[in-house]
C-alpha cells in the first residue's frame, strides 16, 4: 500500500510539473491533487491504526485462551513426576507411622498424658497427609489452575453419585471431631456395644470391649444414635458392681462391708465417693433385694479388673460375716 501511495504522488508531482509550465491552472491542479493527497493520508493513518490495536488484542486474547487451556497430559504427568510423587508418600507414610509409635509409647507409660496423646494422634495424621499432598501438588505435578479447578469438580460430581453413603460416613467422622461427643479413650456405649474408643476414622470409629474384641461403627450410625460415655476425657471412671441378696438381709451391715470391699481394692480412685443402693426387685418369681456397688476406678483401663475386684471381696467378706450362706450362690 505504501509503495502504491508513493508511486501516485510521484505521477501527480511530475504531472505538476508538466502542468507548471502551461499556466496558472497547472499550480491549481497540483494544489487540487496535493489536497487529495492530505485527504488520502488522513483516511490511511486510522486505518493503520486500528490494525494495530486489534492485532494487540487479538494477540493478548490468544494468551489469555493459552494461560486457561487444558495443557497437553504428557507436560502435566510424566515418569520423573510419578517417580518423585510415590517416593514422597512412601517418606511421609514412614514418617507418620513412625510418630503414630513414638506417641502410642509414651502415652503408655503415663498415665495423665496417654488420653491426651491419644487424642492428638489423628490430628497429626491428618495435618501430615495434608502436608504430603500438598507437596505433591505444588512442588511436583504443578498444574495449572484451570486442570486444578476441573480435576475437583469432577471428582466432586463423581463422588456425590457414586459414594453417598460413603459421603455420610466422612461426615459424620468430621462432626465427631469438632463436635467431641467422645473422644480417643473414652469409654462409651454406643450399637449395643461398650468399651474404650481406640480410633476415630473419616469413615468409621474403632472401639475395644470387654472381650478384648475390636467393634467397628459407622460414624453415621454414630451420629444417628444416643452415645453414652462413662469418663468423658478423664483418666477415672464409674465402676457399678450387682449383687443379688435375700429379702431378710441386714442392709446397714451389708453397705458397711460393701463400702470396705471397695475401699482396700487397690484400683480404687480415692477422690471421689463410694455409693452403695438397694433396690426390690423380682427374681424366679421371688422377691429379692438388688445391691449396686457404685466407685471410681483410677485408671480407666482397669475398669474391668477393678469390678472383679469388689466382687470378689465383697462375696467373701459377706460370707465371713455370716450374712449370707455359701448355698445361697451354689
Amino acid at each position: 500500500m505504501k509503495k502504491i501511495l508513493t508511486l501516485l504522488v510521484s505521477i501527480i508531482l511530475i504531472s505538476g510539473l508538466t502542468f507548471n509550465t502551461y499556466g496558472i491552472e497547472a499550480d491549481n491542479s497540483a494544489d487540487s491533487l496535493s489536497t487529495s493527497v492530505q485527504t488520502i493520508d488522513s483516511v490511511v493513518v486510522p486505518v493503520r491504526i486500528e490494525g494495530v490495536n486489534e492485532t494487540v488484542k487479538t494477540s493478548k486474547f490468544q494468551d489469555k485462551i493459552n494461560e486457561l487451556g487444558a495443557p497437553s497430559v504428557n507436560k502435566i504427568i510424566t515418569t520423573g513426576k510419578i517417580v518423585w510423587s510415590l517416593i514422597i508418600i512412601l517418606i511421609g507414610f514412614l514418617i507418620l507411622r513412625l510418630l503414630d509409635a513414638l506417641l502410642n509409647r509414651f502415652g503408655s507409660k503415663s498415665v495423665q498424658y496417654r488420653i491426651f496423646i491419644k487424642r492428638i494422634i489423628p490430628i497429626v495424621k491428618i495435618i501430615g497427609w495434608s502436608f504430603v499432598i500438598y507437596i505433591i501438588i505444588q512442588g511436583v505435578i504443578r498444574p495449572p489452575l484451570a486442570t486444578v479447578i476441573a480435576f475437583f469438580t469432577s471428582v466432586g460430581v463423581a463422588v456425590g453419585f457414586a459414594a453417598q453413603d460413603l459421603l455420610k460416613n466422612i461426615f459424620g467422622g468430621l462432626m465427631i471431631l469438632f463436635d467431641r461427643p467422645f473422644q480417643i479413650g473414652d469409654k462409651i456405649e454406643a450399637s449395643n456395644s461398650y468399651g474404650e474408643v481406640i480410633k476415630i476414622g473419616l469413615r468409621s470409629t474403632r472401639i475395644v470391649t470387654a472381650d478384648d474384641s475390636v467393634v467397628t461403627i459407622p460414624n453415621a450410625e454414630m451420629m444417628n444414635h444416643s452415645i453414652s460415655n462413662s469418663n468423658s476425657g478423664e483418666t477415672n471412671c464409674q465402676v457399678v458392681a450387682e449383687f443379688y441378696l435375700p429379702l431378710d438381709i441386714d442392709t446397714q451391715k451389708v453397705r458397711r462391708v460393701a463400702t470396705e470391699a471397695a475401699m482396700v481394692s487397690k484400683f480404687i480412685y480415692l477422690n471421689k465417693p463410694v455409693t452403695v443402693l438397694f433396690f426390690n426387685e423380682m427374681k424366679d418369681r421371688r422377691s429379692i433385694i438388688k445391691m449396686r456397688l457404685k466407685a471410681y476406678v483410677s485408671d480407666i483401663q482397669n475398669e474391668f479388673v477393678f469390678k472383679s475386684d469388689m466382687t470378689e471381696i465383697t462375696i467373701r467378706e459377706l460370707i465371713k460375716e455370716k450374712l449370707v450362706s455359701k448355698e445361697y450362690y451354689n
